[in-house]
């Protein structure tokens, strides 16, 4: 368990200053009780579940570190899966730790954490690692002459006019399945529309270029796409939410929902969060509404689409994707969670 491997690493004698603020990037919810200083931490976490998780815990939790402002005393990063995510929490961890802060960084092996050890070590001492539970803790204290400027976070440009950073969801390239989906829009498209996991805003910008749309509500987990999709689609009928959208709940039922719904939250698939978002979908839609969705191929949906819709049909797809089309939702699922 990833809280055990914290323990013992966290807990000994010198492992952190006796007083002085904490610095915590990207932690899971459930794995810090009984490791840190609930008093002394500042959380940073920008996917929405587990924000909520972590503040319902008790930690305090900001979605994003802000620019400038307090100096900490230690830090613990918690690596993400993309390789310059990471490098960009360690560079943040740096440049806001004070001199000689020991900063801690955890990681699953299948997130990178012994190719993180290989690229610091030219730069920064490391401490031998910890391994336990199929991954690996390590610290190095901040040093004023190690360098991290070339780790810091860039923009990238997956298409012309817009911005993401590493870690969004295909950050560097138009999905493929959102652009099938944009593409088998229908012309008649109107009225209010969400569009469930919006990411950094693609798929929104196709569906605004349907005038008959009055609003789109963009519905995003991820703080940090979703400040993407906030500069990519200026659009003044879009309207933005941070929010977990299998517990989304809207003032007004939609005319029609669009959706690329994730189905995974780490390396295993998990089908039933796609399952989730159908649900919801379902419960914001009008009675007469519809649901557009692309799903990777192999995924079972047709048979959660049947369930919650009186009408579900292919529109499209190729080997690796279907296009499906639900209309008329059955019943009004409540949220979960």
């Amino acid at each position: 368990m990833v809280q055990a491997r914290l323990s013992l690493a966290l807990t000994g004698d010198g492992a952190l200053p006796r007083t002085g603020e904490i610095l915590v990037l990207g932690p899971r919810a459930g794995t810090l009780a009984g490791v840190l200083p609930q008093d002394r931490c500042t959380v940073v976490q920008g996917f929405r579940p587990d924000h909520d998780r972590l503040q319902s815990e008790g930690w305090k939790v900001i979605p994003a570190l802000p620019e400038g402002g307090r100096i900490f005393d230690a830090a613990l990063i918690v690596l993400p899966r993309a390789k310059a995510e990471g490098r960009g929490m360690v560079a943040a961890a740096v440049q806001r730790c004070a001199e000689g802060a020991p900063i801690w960084i955890d990681g699953q092996k299948t997130d990178g954490a012994d190719t993180m050890i290989r690229d610091l070590r030219p730069r920064v001492a490391i401490t031998p690692p910890l391994a336990k539970a199929h991954g690996k803790i390590f610290r190095f204290d901040r040093s004023a002459d190690a360098g991290f400027e070339d780790w810091q976070a860039q923009e990238l440009s997956p298409a012309p006019g817009f911005v993401t950073l590493p870690g969004m969801f295909s950050a560097d390239r138009i999905d493929p399945g959102s652009r099938m989906l944009a593409d088998a829009l229908p012309d008649g498209l109107a009225g209010r529309v969400a569009d469930l996991g919006a990411g950094w805003g693609w798929l929104s910008s196709r569906i605004l270029l349907h005038q008959r749309v009055s609003e789109l509500h963009l519905v995003e987990a991820d703080f940090a796409a979703l400040a993407a999709a906030r500069r990519n689609v200026t659009d003044p009928r879009a309207r933005f939410h941070w929010a977990d959208v299998t517990g989304f709940a809207a003032e007004k039922p939609f005319d029609a929902v669009v959706m690329n719904p994730p189905f995974h939250t780490g390396r295993a698939a998990e089908p039933g969060l796609g399952v989730a978002f159908i649900e919801t979908a379902a419960r914001i839609l009008a009675p007469t509404g519809r649901l557009l969705l692309v799903a990777n191929r192999h995924l079972p949906y047709e048979t959660a689409l049947s369930a919650s819709f009186a009408s579900v049909d292919a529109i499209g797809g190729d080997s690796a994707f279907k296009l499906l089309r639900a209309v008329r939702p059955l019943r009004k699922p409540r949220p979960r969670g």
